[in-house]
C-alpha cells in the first residue's frame, strides 16, 4: 500500500544515530518543522558501539589535531550540564615506564625523531607531561579536576598492575551512556515538534525543482509514502557515501573511511572505580573501563571495514589482540576465556587519506550540495563529544536556506531526566530509594542512571515491586517495558536490553525469549 503526502516538512534527516538526532534536536528547537527517519532502531550501529567516553581525545594531540581536541574538551563540561544521569566524569590512569617503546608515525614522533633521533620509538615522561598540561589547560577546565601523578606503589590503582610499573599519571575524562544519549535527544526533538520514524527505510530521494521528494517505507507494515522536504541531510553514518551513491544519486568527491573498533567484557579486574589508559607497542592505545558495576570493558581496535552493510564483528583476531595488549599491563592474564560478551561498530570518518586507520582524522566535516535544486547537507566524520557541536556547525551551513532561523541554543539545556547538578546522582539515588522503599541499592542506581528525574514518572504511585506488573528479571519490570515502547521508540528485546539498558549482561535466553513474545504481543 501506498500514499502520498503533500505535507512539505523544512529538513528530512536520513540517520537515526547521534548525529541525525543532535541535528534533529536542535533545528526543531529553532522553529523548523523536521522529520527523520532511521531505518533500524536509534543508535543501532556506531552510536551504540563506542568505548562509552565523552573524551577530548588526549592522542589526537600527537596528529596536532589541537582545534577538535579544545572544542571537545570544552563540549566535556557542557554535556556533563545537561546529562548528568547518563554521562559522568572518570579519572583516567595512565601507567608508564622508562622502557617503553613504540611502533608510531604519527607527526609528534616524526618530529621527535627527527629533532631527537635518540627518542626514536619512545615517548619520554616529559613529552606526556606536556600532552597533559595541553589537556588540562586548553578547554577551560572548570568543573573536572587536573592531572597528577601516582605512585603505584602505594596508591589502590597499582595492584592490578605487572610491578613493573612504579609511576602513573592520572587525569579527567568522562564516561556516557552513548545509545541512551542518542535516545534523549529525539525524545527532545520530538517534544519539540520533531516527527521520529523508527524501522523507516529511505528508498530514494530526487530533486523536483526546489524540493526534494522521498520515498520511505515503513519497514512493519509495509507501507510507503512520499514526503517533501525543503532540504535533506544525509546523517547515515558507515552508510552516507551509499545514500549519496544510491539514494540521492549526486555526484561528490568526498569520501567516508569505515574504520572497525571492537570491545570486549570480562568480569570485573579490579576494584576501583577509575579507568586505565595503555599504550601498546604498536602505537595503539586502548581502555580498561569499569563497566556496569561487575564487568570491565577493554577496547578499541582501529582495523579497515569495507562494506556497510556487513555487519561489524569483534574477530577472533581482535580478542586475541585486546587480550594480549591488556595483559602486558595486569599482573593476572586476559585470556578469550574471560569474555563474555563482545560488540563492534564502524566509525565513518572523512576519508583524509590517512595511511592507516588509527591515522585517519576524527574532525568532522559538513559540505552542502545544491547544484541540482533543493540543498543537500552530507555529514561525514564526528564523534560523540562533539555531536551537539556539529549540530550546530550542520545549522550554520544551512542558515542561508531559512533566513529566519533563530540562534544556538542546546547549550546548557537539559535533556530529559537531566535536570539536576552535576554531582546530584548519588542524592537523588538515595532520595527514590526513600520515596519506593522496595528499590534496592544497585535498582535505583540503574534507574537514576538511565532515567535521571524521570525514575519518578515511571515509578509512579508504586507501593511495592508487583504494582510494577510482570518482572522479566534483573530488575526489568513491565512498567519500564511500557515506558521504553510508548516514550523511547524500543520495538524489540534487542532495543532494550543492549541500547535503552545493557540487561543482556544478566538475563538468560530463556528470559529474553519472553521480553520479546510480551513486546510482540503488545
Amino acid at each position: 500500500m501506498s500514499s502520498d503526502s503533500s505535507q512539505v516538512t523544512d529538513l528530512f534527516i536520513i540517520g537515526g544515530g547521534i548525529n541525525g538526532c543532535g541535528i534533529a534536536r536542535d533545528a526543531a528547537g529553532r522553529g523548523l518543522s523536521v522529520t527523520l527517519a532511521e531505518m533500524n532502531d536509534l543508535a543501532s550501529a556506531t552510536s551504540s558501539a563506542s568505548t562509552k567516553l565523552f573524551h577530548g581525545g588526549l592522542r589526537y594531540l600527537e596528529f596536532f589535531e589541537f582545534r577538535l581536541v579544545r572544542e571537545a574538551l570544552i563540549e566535556r563540561e557542557t554535556l556533563l550540564r545537561a546529562m548528568p544521569h547518563i554521562s559522568w566524569p572518570m579519572r583516567f590512569v595512565l601507567p608508564y615506564h622508562a622502557d617503553m617503546r613504540f611502533d608510531s608515525e604519527t607527526p609528534t614522533s616524526r618530529l621527535l625523531s627527527t629533532v631527537m633521533p635518540w627518542m626514536r620509538g619512545r615517548r619520554p615522561a616529559w613529552l606526556i607531561r606536556l600532552g597533559l598540561f595541553l589537556y588540562d589547560n586548553l578547554g577551560g577546565r572548570k568543573i573536572l579536576p587536573g592531572t597528577r601523578a601516582l605512585n603505584l606503589r602505594s596508591v589502590p590503582e597499582g595492584a592490578p598492575l605487572q610491578d613493573k610499573f612504579e609511576t602513573a599519571y592520572e587525569y579527567s575524562d568522562c564516561w556516557v551512556e552513548d545509545s541512551r544519549l542518542v535516545v534523549l535527544n529525539a525524545r527532545d526533538a520530538e517534544a519539540r515538534g520533531a516527527k521520529i520514524r523508527v524501522r523507516t527505510e529511505v528508498l530514494a530521494a530526487r530533486r523536483v525543482d526546489d524540493m526534494w521528494h522521498i520515498t520511505i517505507r515503513d519497514q512493519q507494515s509495509g507501507e510507503t509514502e512520499t514526503i517533501l522536504a525543503k532540504m535533506l541531510i544525509n546523517a547515515g553514518g558507515p552508510w552516507v557515501g551509499d545514500i549519496i551513491q544510491t539514494k540521492i544519486h549526486i555526484n561528490s568527491r568526498e569520501g567516508v573511511r569505515l574504520v572497525r573498533g571492537s570491545h570486549i567484557v570480562t568480569p570485573k579486574l579490579f576494584d576501583h572505580d577509575k579507568c586505565y589508559f595503555f599504550q601498546g607497542e604498536d602505537g595503539r592505545i586502548i581502555f580498561a573501563i569499569p563497566y556496569e558495576q561487575d564487568f570491565t570493558l577493554i577496547g578499541t581496535t582501529d582495523q579497515d571495514h569495507s562494506d556497510p552493510s556487513e555487519r561489524p564483528v569483534c574477530t577472533e583476531a581482535e580478542q586475541e589482540y585486546l587480550c594480549a595488549f591488556a595483559t602486558k599491563y595486569f599482573k593476572k592474564p586476559v585470556t578469550r576465556a574471560d569474555i563474555v560478551w563482545t560488540y563492534s561498530g564502524v566509525r565513518p570518518l572523512y576519508d583524509d587519506g590517512a595511511s592507516s586507520a588509527t591515522a585517519a582524522t576524527r574532525d568532522y566535516t559538513l559540505k552542502v550540495d545544491a547544484t541540482g535544486g533543493a540543498p543537500v547537507l552530507n555529514v561525514f566524520g564526528g564523534k560523540i563529544t562533539t555531536y551537539r557541536r556539529l549540530a550546530e556547525s550542520a545549522l550554520e551551513k544551512i542558515g542561508e536556506y531559512f533566513p529566519d532561523l533563530a540562534g544556538p541554543w542546546t547549550a546548557g539545556v537539559a535533556l530529559p531526566g537531566g535536570d539536576f547538578p552535576v554531582d546530584g546522582a548519588p542524592d537523588l539515588i538515595r532520595q527514590v530509594q526513600t520515596d519506593y522503599p522496595f528499590l534496592t541499592e544497585a535498582w535505583a542506581h540503574r534507574l537514576v542512571r538511565a532515567y535521571g528525574t524521570e525514575a519518578w514518572d515511571i515509578l509512579g504511585a508504586a507501593k511495592d515491586q508487583t504494582d510494577l506488573g510482570e518482572d522479566f528479571g534483573a530488575t526489568l519490570t513491565e512498567t519500564e517495558l511500557v515506558w521504553l515502547m510508548d516514550k523511547e521508540y524500543a520495538r524489540t528485546a534487542e532495543d532494550v536490553i543492549w541500547r535503552r539498558n545493557k540487561l543482556g549482561l544478566r538475563l538468560s535466553p530463556e528470559q529474553i525469549d519472553r521480553l520479546d513474545d510480551w513486546m510482540t504481543n503488545r
